[in-house]
């Protein structure tokens, strides 16, 4: 048996208020963070994470006070992010009682923080947040994979090496997708495409799917690869990477699991998907499609939609192992 999968509830806090939106706007009131907290230690989720989402836009520090009241509340491990930019600052929060803290724009300003960070504190408390966006990039001809037959293993036997070995380091063919059936670890670095025939369209797309970094709350680009970026944080020593997509986010239509299935296949530290659910089959999907370690999820549980208990039978129904 692997290791069970986590249901974490989130609280973007705004002005001592949890907050939810959607595309990362149209904010509505949802509570307090404090009796939330309370409420998810109660109801069985496995972790908790606290974002002040204007910390950083506002060049304000983490509302430490909020957090030291609900680290005081619950007995599950919390993660807190939100205006971190210095060791000074994860040291607070870490001090008000986070487990974990997660670290977005400051990141981007300086990579090399992680890593100070993972060696100052040790990785298990360093999560790099990554808000990501789909963007269109032109697709060269020569990028375009040609049709191919794969025998058992799952080798191709026609594409030329390097043009495979170009399509598989870019990530950027939709109709890819992780073996199903291998262990996690084996998993997270082979491909096989996902129609019956075993066969890939030879006409080229005009364009294809590419994430981009945003920071401040989803409101600066970056021009960074969110695939590549991913990377490089798991090799700085991030110990998590909590994923979220800018597009799915509040629209209740199911995680971008090919983006988490692409960060998957390069990174070997865990995943929480976070963005866009709207019902229980979505939360089995991104452990299932997404190859998620965690799920995140905020207004299905924040409004009365759904129960944390409710979410983890449903799991567990579907053959995903958790903590009951």
């Amino acid at each position: 048996m692997g290791l069970a999968k986590r249901i974490i509830p989130c609280l973007d806090v705004d002005n001592g208020r949890v907050v939810k939106g959607t595309n990362f706007v149209d904010i509505r009131d949802a509570g307090d963070p404090v009796e939330a907290a309370i409420r998810y230690n109660q109801a069985g989720a496995d972790e908790l994470c606290f974002l002040d989402i204007t910390a950083s836009v506002d060049k304000r520090d983490t509302i430490a006070h909020v957090v030291e009241e609900v680290a005081n509340e619950v007995f599950i491990p919390l993660t807190v992010g939100g205006g971190v930019r210095s060791i000074a600052d994860i040291r607070r929060l870490l001090n008000a009682g986070a487990d974990k803290v997660a670290i977005n724009t400051t990141a981007v300003k300086n990579p090399e923080f992680i890593q100070q960070a993972s060696d100052f504190f040790g990785n298990q408390c360093i999560v790099v947040a990554i808000d990501a966006k789909r963007v269109l990039a032109p697709q060269s001809l020569d990028s375009v994979v040609t049709t191919s037959n794969r025998s058992r293993n799952g080798t191709v036997s026609d594409t030329p090496p390097s043009a495979q070995a170009t399509a598989e380091k870019s990530s950027k063919v939709d109709d890819l997708r992780l073996v199903k059936g291998l262990n996690e670890a084996d998993s997270r670095r082979q491909y096989v495409e996902d129609d019956k025939t075993g066969q890939r369209s030879t006409a080229p797309s005009p364009s294809v799917n590419h994430w981009e970094i945003f920071t401040h709350g989803g409101r600066n680009p970056t021009g960074l690869d969110a695939l590549d970026w991913a990377e490089k944080m798991a090799h700085l020593g991030a110990g998590e990477l909590l994923v979220t997509s800018m597009d799915r986010d509040g629209t209740k239509s199911g995680f971008d699991n090919e983006l988490m299935r692409q960060i998957a296949a390069r990174v070997e530290v865990p995943i929480i998907a976070s963005g866009g659910v709207g019902n229980l089959q979505h939360l089995v999907d991104g452990i299932k499609d997404g190859y998620a370690d965690a799920v995140l999820a905020a207004s299905i549980f924040h409004f009365g939609e759904y129960t944390v208990a409710e979410a983890k039978r449903f799991m567990q129904a579907q053959g995903i192992e958790v903590r009951l």
